[in-house]
């Protein structure tokens, strides 16, 4: 089931692949062992990549669903044997090089502890803390910091993504006002409105609903949707970045749960913002 969400997520079993850090003929033999013991096909392939089926968009929901209770059953376990485990949460894009410098410097510094990383959807940017699924997201602010403890450890600023062929593309930098007529991307109903209301500019918006990275890029490729990303992500050749000019940055932050005692969490937090500062 981690495999096929993260095909489906990533829509490409190359990226899918990269992302499970394993190749891609297991991958593919696992995803279609699925089909035949499901009697159908969940995505249409294609040289470019794929989409889901029907099938495959039912059972996408179900089966994300299934992983976040294998993941709680997974942390109270933990919790009852008395490990000396941490589980981070990691929103999104793993592509950051902040977030490999961390993981060498947590290595070398702690490396007895068992480390579990969850990868979030971007409909919940505290990546499972409320749930108490992680101890500690790695993730981007704004949110709803209600009974959470948040550090900021960089600062990013923004920019809007569109298809090369876009007559904004070819400018040098733009203002929100100036795409009040664009469709953007939206995250599920019942995501944080303060992630939501930032993401989208500060106002309501129409457009498609997405919940992974190349989700949000597919949108733009496909339906010419626009939306708002981080400078300096790599894209693809068919899509480009343009400063926003009265954006203000994306915050990437450490949070955790307010009154947490756990060590491991404090030991995190200071490798993390040491690791971001460089």
């Amino acid at each position: 089931m981690r495999y096929f969400v993260a095909v489906a997520e990533e829509l490409h079993f190359g990226r899918a692949a990269t992302r499970l850090h394993m190749s891609q003929p297991p991958l593919s033999r696992a995803v279609k062992q699925l089909e035949a013991e499901i009697g159908a096909l969940l995505f249409a392939r294609s040289p470019t990549g794929v989409t889901l089926t029907p099938v495959g968009t039912v059972l996408l929901d179900e089966a994300r669903a299934l992983l976040d209770h294998a993941d709680r059953v997974q942390v109270r376990v933990s919790a009852a044997a008395g490990a000396a485990t941490i589980t981070i949460g990691i929103l999104g894009d793993g592509a950051d090089p902040g977030l490999s410098r961390l993981a060498a410097a947590y290595r070398r510094s702690r490396p007895s502890i068992d480390i579990r990383i969850r990868d979030t959807d971007l409909s919940d940017p505290t990546c499972g803390l409320r749930a108490g699924l992680v101890d500690v997201a790695l993730t981007r602010a704004p949110f709803d910091e209600t009974g959470l403890t948040v550090r900021t450890l960089r600062t990013d600023p923004v920019g809007v993504v569109l298809r090369v062929d876009d007559p904004l593309a070819r400018r040098d930098g733009l203002r929100l006002a100036e795409l009040s007529d664009r469709r953007w991307f939206q995250f599920p109903q019942g995501t944080d409105p303060v992630w939501q209301s930032y993401w989208n500019g500060g106002r309501p918006r129409e457009g498609p609903v997405v919940r992974a990275v190349q989700e949000c890029l597919q949108a733009v490729l496909w339906n010419g949707t626009m939306g708002l990303a981080p400078l300096g992500h790599d894209l693809p050749a068919e899509l480009a970045m343009v400063p926003l000019i009265d954006m203000p940055p994306s915050r990437v932050v450490a949070a955790w749960n307010k009154g947490d005692a756990n060590p491991l969490i404090r030991s995190f937090i200071e490798t993390a913002t040491t690791a971001y500062r460089h």
